[in-house]
């Protein structure tokens, strides 16, 4: 069975998606992803652009402005529900994490 593509998302994706709550630039995005995570996560022009338009190509995102060549962009309700669906997938890690370190970690 072939794995659909956005069944998880990268960080890279969910912090795009995250700052995409409100309308942003691709330049912005950059900023906002680098500023929510302390400069943790980082996203070159390369990736971002390229993840935006997979984002776009699968309505997660929609683009709501085009001002000379800056585009700006909003999720949609199928980025919300990704969004959402890989926030629960980290929460179960968290948790089997949680149980497992209550357990020991010997095998």
């Amino acid at each position: 069975m072939a794995r659909e593509k956005f069944q998880t998302l990268t960080e890279q994706m969910f912090y795009i998606l995250l700052s995409l709550r409100k309308e942003l630039c691709g330049a912005d995005v950059m900023a906002r992803v680098a500023e929510l995570t302390d400069g943790r996560v980082m996203i070159g022009p390369g990736t971002l652009y390229n993840l935006l338009d997979s984002f776009l190509n699968a309505e997660m995102i929609e683009e709501t402005a085009v001002e000379g060549r800056r585009r700006s962009y909003q999720i949609t309700s199928a980025g919300e529900q990704a969004l959402l669906a890989e926030a629960n997938r980290m929460e179960t890690l968290l948790a089997d994490y949680q149980r497992l370190g209550k357990e020991g970690g010997s095998a």
